[in-house]
């Protein structure tokens, strides 16, 4: 059964990270009327919208199956919008100048490992057409516990470490918008205080996508909070508003699951 959007869904204007309205202001990421299903029979996602202004960070939250890493890989051209439309700083996001303007860390840590931590990150340069500041790697790779590691092979990394220089290469590369799909799981504590002092500075003049079950995480670094529920999004809050009215987006995740099975009873 469809959710009731007029019960679960509450959007919010585009803002930037003070919360405040932004007029006027052009969307980095916009999300029109996307719907999507691997088979003609069920849709993994119905009708999302939604928008992030740049200097905006957005979690994106939802039970094991809600739609969001198939969302997450229709954003990056990973799969092929049929219905509805996603665009990136006002172009197409299957074009070749929206996808330089993104950098996507998926939620598996599959990497080359023939290549050493510093190669991996030269390589993912070259693949943007950028150079490196070799400072500012080396400060990413330090504040990251990877420095002396750097130069051994990824197949000798932990899942840990290769989330770490997965994240140390997309920071270092900074795209207008960085999206993380899942890939601070397995992170350990030293990391993720780290990440949130660098997405404060991502947030500066870009923008941050980040899809995650560490509810603590999204309080801490996101100005909004999408909440997605049987493929819809259920609220899409500013995540100011999440705690003061419900305390937690642990809450918000178990309310939108709770009006859900509310709506899916006889």
């Amino acid at each position: 059964m469809r959710l009731d959007p007029r019960r679960l869904r509450a959007s919010v204007p585009m803002h930037g990270g003070d919360g405040a309205p932004l007029p006027d202001a052009r969307a980095l990421l916009e999300v029109a009327d996307v719907t999507f299903g691997y088979s003609a029979r069920a849709s993994a996602l119905r009708d999302i919208s939604f928008s992030l202004a740049p200097g905006e960070r957005v979690g994106l939250v939802g039970p094991n199956g809600s739609g969001k890493s198939t969302l997450i890989r229709l954003v990056a051209d990973l799969l092929q919008v049929r219905r509805g439309s996603i665009t990136i700083d006002g172009r197409p996001n299957h074009t070749r100048a929206s996808r330089e303007l993104l950098c996507y860390i998926a939620s598996n840590d599959t990497l080359p490992q023939f290549l050493t931590g510093r190669e991996y990150i030269e390589l993912m340069h070259r693949l943007y057409r950028t150079t490196p500041d070799a400072a500012a790697v080396d400060d990413l790779l330090d504040r990251y516990q990877m420095g002396a590691r750097q130069f051994d092979l990824i197949e000798d990394y932990s899942h840990g470490m290769r989330k770490k220089i997965q994240l140390v290469s997309a920071l270092s590369l900074g795209r207008p918008l960085t999206i993380i799909d899942e890939t601070l799981n397995g992170v350990d504590v030293d990391a993720l205080f780290e990440f949130e002092i660098d997405a404060a500075r991502i947030a500066d003049d870009r923008g941050l996508l980040l899809c995650s079950h560490d509810f603590r995480l999204l309080e801490n670094v996101c100005d909004r909070v999408i909440v997605l529920c049987r493929g819809e999004i259920a609220f899409d809050l500013p995540t100011a508003r999440v705690l003061d009215d419900v305390g937690s987006v642990d809450a918000l995740v178990r309310r939108a699951i709770a009006i859900a099975r509310t709506q899916e009873s006889p």
